[in-house]
């Protein structure tokens, strides 16, 4: 159950994922590396989540976060990653990612095809994009945590 953990901030170096999200996908992600998984409230569920992040202190964007397995990909191995809302034109790997997670979109679940993977990425992306801005959330894009220099805020944060 996730309730309660939310806003959850995490931290840490970009590393290279399953290099599915720009190829496969059309949709880049942020991967975080393991030991960041591996720090997740042990009641985090896997899914589908939104929130704000942001690279090497830099402006902070909206963000939706896949936590878990992949089932259509058939990962061996949890992962969070992060698809933000906004376009770099550039590898991110080994730059500082820090994310404020604010809640749960959906489960995660496995698709028929891959037309229909990225169909619900596209709808969880809407869906990001509403709920970040609700004013109950738009007021993390300034926390502290964002800011240089500052990797936690709470102490749920992993380097």
């Amino acid at each position: 159950m996730t309730k309660g953990i939310f806003p959850y901030f995490a931290a840490g170096e970009i590393v290279k994922g399953f290099g599915r999200g720009s190829k496969d996908l059309g949709i880049p992600t942020a991967n975080f590396p393991l030991n960041v998984v591996q720090n997740l409230p042990p009641n985090i569920e896997t899914g589908i989540y939104y929130g704000f992040a942001n690279v090497d202190n830099g402006p902070v964007h909206e963000m939706v976060m896949s936590i878990g397995w992949n089932p259509f990909f058939h990962n061996k191995e949890k992962s969070m990653e992060t698809h933000i809302l906004h376009d770099y034109n550039q590898d991110l790997y080994g730059c500082i990612l820090k994310v404020c997670i604010l809640g749960y979109i959906r489960p995660e679940k496995n698709f028929d095809s891959l037309d229909l993977l990225i169909n619900a990425i596209k709808d969880d992306i809407q869906q990001a994009k509403k709920l970040c801005n609700l004013p109950s959330n738009k007021g993390y894009i300034t926390s502290n945590f964002f800011k240089k220099g500052n990797s936690s805020d709470g102490g749920n944060s992993v380097i």
